[in-house]
């Protein structure tokens, strides 16, 4: 009864064709505010079941079945920790000790409220933008947020006197400056392609003109590599690595502070992944129509590209977790590489090949909206493009020539001698008395 209550009111305001202004504005985003962190709480919490189930279905065997046959397990794990004793190092610095986990929470939970996640809801006011906030600079704020949960990890390092504890936030800012300027430049040929850094204008353009992934294929692969780094998930988990750090920057950590580190990793895992889906993926677009992109909205419009939105999110959330329980973690001087000496110089000379092909087809007077047989003649060239593009990366990036260049040191003539070597010392010596 309530979601047909909630239909019929939608199409009853659909002729709301401004949008709301005024104290309605404000109230309606007070409530958004609630709603989404309320959702987005419950959701992380609900990850650590599923990631644990995801674990168990990998492994082949049985996760969290005992308390509410595993759906009580968060709530339990959660009390436990409230519960747990605090403990604050003699030789710690107390005061950027407390704070630390706050700077690494606080960041992980406000860079969500740019990305717009549904259609316009229609109300009595006039239409309702479904993101918390509108600004004109979304992607360069989610950036610049992110960057500032760093100084958590690493000033918890720090503060914890803990020799494994300042290695694992020293790990961390290497990592976060390698592979955040990868990501940042990755996105720089989806801006090319919208004109416009607003995360609602990157939908729309994705709308008319279709989906970022397939002309932008690179792009993606190495925004979804550097998303893997820049939220300390496997394989590129070296801040924490437990059998190398025990458990890295929060080593000397418990209870609800050691929470809300994970609190923060998993609302950064969230970010991550609708982030990807909004920039390649079409955001809330439902591929294949133009009834949700356009007037009048609808609650069912709403709810339908809530709907979507919500499946490519969680796609991106399985394939961090399946990632995690499939694929070992990198060396140090490996992930260094990789981020240094193959995206880095990968990723600029894509967007210099992809600047010159978007100048190239604008100058030829192609046009981006024009759809023939549902696909537009520019994303098709661009895609075509991306496709001889990534044929050529896979050839370059051959195994131990590049991506583990650790493992490619010595020359082969080095190498023919080394074994040479070793097999004239495992010879067995002549037996005594002979010549």
């Amino acid at each position: 009864m309530i979601v047909v209550a909630l239909l019929q009111a939608g199409e009853r305001y659909y002729n709301a064709s401004a949008p709301v202004t005024g104290w309605p504005w404000l109230w309606l985003t007070v409530v958004k505010l609630l709603v989404i962190f309320t959702i987005l709480m419950v959701t992380i919490a609900y990850l650590t079941l599923a990631e644990r189930k995801i674990a168990a279905w990998i492994q082949d065997r049985i996760g969290p079945n005992r308390v509410g046959k595993g759906w009580g397990q968060p709530l339990a794990d959660g009390l436990k920790n409230i519960m747990k004793e605090e403990t604050l190092p003699d030789a710690a610095n107390k005061l950027i000790f407390m704070l630390a986990p706050l700077l690494a929470f606080t960041p992980a939970l406000i860079t969500f409220a740019v990305i717009p996640f549904a259609s316009p809801l229609p109300t009595r006011w006039g239409y309702m933008e479904m993101v918390l906030a509108d600004i004109p600079i979304g992607f360069l704020y989610i950036l610049a947020v992110t960057s500032v949960g760093v100084y958590g990890i690493v000033l918890a390092g720090w503060s914890s006197n803990n020799k494994y504890a300042l290695l694992g936030g020293l790990r961390s800012s290497a990592q976060m400056v390698s592979y955040e300027v990868a990501m940042g430049m990755a996105t720089v040929a989806v801006l090319l392609l919208a004109g416009n850094v607003s995360l609602p204008a990157i939908v729309r353009q994705q709308q008319t003109m279709g989906w970022n992934v397939f002309p932008l294929m690179i792009a993606c692969f190495v925004f979804i590599v550097a998303s893997f780094a820049e939220t300390n998930r496997l394989p590129f988990d070296l801040a924490e690595a437990e059998s190398e750090l025990i458990a890295g920057y929060h080593t000397e950590y418990s209870s609800f502070k050691f929470s809300m580190f994970f609190i923060a990793e998993y609302s950064n895992m969230i970010t991550a992944a609708a982030l990807t889906a909004t920039l390649f993926f079409g955001g809330w677009d439902i591929p294949g129509t133009q009834w949700d992109n356009t007037p009048p909205w609808t609650v069912l419009k709403t709810m339908v590209t809530l709907g979507a939105f919500l499946v490519k999110t969680f796609f991106f959330i399985f394939l961090f977790m399946w990632v995690r329980w499939t694929l070992p973690r990198f060396r140090y001087d490996q992930l260094m590489a990789l981020g240094w000496k193959v995206l880095l110089p990968l990723v600029l000379a894509y967007i210099t090949i992809i600047g010159g092909a978007v100048l190239a087809l604008d100058a030829l007077g192609i046009p981006r909206t024009v759809q023939i047989l549902g696909m537009s003649p520019y994303w098709a060239i661009l895609g075509m493009l991306n496709m001889v593009l990534a044929v050529a990366l896979l050839i370059l990036l051959d195994r131990g020539r590049l991506v583990s260049p650790s493992a490619a040191r010595l020359s082969s003539g080095d190498l023919a001698r080394e074994r040479a070597a070793r097999v004239t010392r495992r010879a067995p010596a002549p037996p005594q008395g002979t010549l």
